[in-house]
C-alpha cells in the first residue's frame, strides 16, 4: 500500500512540475509576441515621424531624418530578402553574416543621425552632414548589392527550373503525338494497310475494340487545386 502511495505521489510531482514548465514557455512565448508587437508598432511610429519630418521640415532636420529613413528602408528590405531566401538557398548564409557586420555600422550610423537631431547647433551639424550623406550611401549601396544579388540569384534558379520543366514538357508532348510519326511512315505502305492504320488511330473505334491506352481519357480523381482551375460541376440525375 505504502509503495502505490509513493507511486502516485511521484506521479503527482510529475504532473505538477510539467504542468509548472508548460506554463512557463507559455508565458514565455507570450511575452516574446508581446515584445515584436510592440517592436513592430514603435518602428512603424518612429518611420511616420521621419517620413514627415523628411518631407514637411526643410534644412538640416529634413535631411537628417531623410537620409535615417533611407538607411532604414534599405537595411530592413535587404534583411528581408535574405532571411526569406536563406530558407532555400544556404549559400546565402554567408551573405547574411556579411550583412550582420554591415548592419552594425549602420545601427553606429543611425545612431549619430539621432544624436543630430537633437543638436541645437544646426551650424555644425549642417558642415557634417555631407560626410553623413557619404557613410549612409556606402552603407545603403552594400545593402542593396547584397539585395538584389540574392533576388538575382533566386530568379536565376527559377529561370533554369523553368528551362528544364519545358524541355521535359515538349518530350512528353513529343511521346503523347508518337501516332503522327506512325501515320507518316504509313503513307509509303499498301493502300489496304494505310487505311487499316487509319482507322485503327482516327476512324470510329469499333465497340468491341478498346480505345488505345494513349487516347484514354485520364481517370477523374481527386486533383490539387490550382488558382486557375475550375471546379468540376456536380453531377445532376433526373
Amino acid at each position: 500500500m505504502e509503495d502505490v502511495i509513493l507511486i502516485l505521489t511521484l506521479l503527482f510531482v510529475a504532473f505538477m512540475v510539467l504542468g509548472v514548465y508548460a506554463g512557463v514557455k507559455a508565458v514565455r512565448a507570450a511575452k516574446r509576441g508581446v515584445d515584436r508587437t510592440i517592436t513592430q508598432a514603435r518602428r512603424s511610429v518612429e518611420d511616420t515621424t521621419l517620413r514627415a519630418k523628411s518631407y514637411g521640415q526643410p534644412g538640416v532636420p529634413g535631411e537628417l531624418a531623410h537620409l535615417r529613413l533611407t538607411l532604414r528602408t534599405s537595411m530592413r528590405a535587404t534583411q528581408e530578402a535574405l532571411n526569406d531566401g536563406v530558407t532555400e538557398d544556404a549559400s546565402l548564409s554567408e551573405s547574411l553574416a556579411l550583412f550582420e557586420r554591415l548592419s552594425a555600422h549602420g545601427v553606429e550610423l543611425d545612431n549619430d543621425l539621432k544624436r543630430l537631431e537633437r543638436e541645437p547647433d544646426r551650424a555644425t551639424v549642417a558642415t557634417l552632414l555631407p560626410g553623413l550623406k557619404e557613410r549612409t550611401e556606402r552603407i545603403t549601396h552594400s545593402a542593396e548589392s547584397l539585395r538584389w544579388a540574392a533576388r538575382d540569384r533566386a530568379r536565376q534558379f527559377a529561370d533554369d527550373d523553368l528551362a528544364t520543366l519545358n524541355a521535359q514538357i515538349d518530350l512528353e508532348a513529343g511521346a503523347l503525338r508518337h501516332w503522327t510519326t506512325e501515320e507518316s511512315s504509313a503513307q509509303g505502305e499498301s493502300p489496304a494497310r494505310r487505311d487499316a492504320a487509319g482507322h485503327t488511330w482516327s476512324g470510329p473505334a469499333d465497340e468491341a475494340t478498346p480505345a488505345p491506352p494513349s487516347l484514354t481519357p485520364p481517370d477523374p480523381g481527386p486533383r490539387t487545386g490550382y488558382p486557375w482551375q475550375k471546379s468540376a460541376r456536380p453531377e445532376t440525375t433526373n
